[in-house]
């Protein structure tokens, strides 16, 4: 393969302790699944379900499974939230908490 038919890509999978990268080259041509399939990622870490659960991006921006990769790409994939911010932040309209700039309560602020 010569290195205009190839390319290099990472495929990156975030757990809380650490990051599992693996460096690939492909031929050019191959889709995001093509290379999360080749990583290995998804035998190693069986949580990982791209169907339901886990979204893919390159460079933090959302694709889909059959975009087709540049040189140089990182695909990411990543883990879904815990909790949504936007109820997070609706719960504490519910309880009457301030949010406020630079922390500390709204209390002393207005004195």
């Amino acid at each position: 393969m010569s290195t205009q038919d190839s390319i290099k890509v990472e495929v990156c999978y975030a757990l809380r302790e650490h990051q599992e990268i693996v460096h690939l080259t492909l031929p050019a041509g191959c889709t995001v699944q093509r290379a999360i399939d080749a990583s290995g990622l998804l035998q190693k870490h069986p949580e990982i379900d791209l169907a339901k659960t886990n979204k893919l991006g390159i460079f933090a921006k959302l694709v889909k499974a059959d975009t087709v990769l540049r040189d140089r790409d990182r695909i990411e994939i990543y883990r879904p939230l815990i909790a949504d911010p936007k109820e997070v932040r609706r719960k504490r309209a519910e309880e009457g908490k301030v949010m406020k700039k630079g922390g500390g309560s709204a209390e002393e602020g207005a004195a």
